[in-house]
């Protein structure tokens, strides 16, 4: 395989990750009822459409050919997290699967970074995002906790 093939399934491996969160995001502030949430819901869709967008891009300027689905995993995860939601607690039950996709992403990238057969270019551009994904992660986890500790 040579360079820019294995730069783009890198980069192509986090894209498709990514859009997994975006769609699960999205669904989610449809489905929740409180006004809060749903709006950090699409703040949080939002950033990943941004990671996506720009992966994308770096996949392209690189001549490749950007993911344009997400993943299998990803979307069991948005099934299991509506029919969480349809069962019990709305909230707690998205917000759960909503930091396991985040947990996904975050040792997506983390994998990328340690990877030795990562060629360097994939890794500066993962290095690029990773202070965003960190912070997403840790909004979605502090999130739960809260409301784990409230319920």
């Amino acid at each position: 395989m040579n360079m820019e093939k294995k730069i783009q399934h890198s980069l192509n491996d986090l894209i498709e990750i990514a859009r997994d969160g975006s769609d699960f995001y999205s669904d989610a502030a449809g489905k929740v009822k409180d006004p809060e949430l749903s709006s950090l819901f699409a703040q949080m869709a939002e950033h990943k459409r941004e990671i996506v967008s720009g992966l994308s891009a770096d996949v392209a300027a690189i001549g490749g050919t950007p993911a344009e689905h997400g993943t299998i995993v990803g979307s069991m995860h948005q099934v299991y997290g509506k029919v969480r939601a349809a069962l019990g607690d709305t909230n707690y039950a998205y917000v759960a699967e909503l930091e396991e996709s985040e947990d996904r992403l975050l040792h997506a990238f983390k994998d990328t970074l340690a990877d030795r057969d990562t060629p360097a270019a994939a890794r500066m551009v993962a290095e690029q995002y990773m202070p965003r994904v960190v912070e997403c992660h840790n909004i979605m986890r502090n999130r739960k906790q809260a409301l784990k500790a409230a319920g």
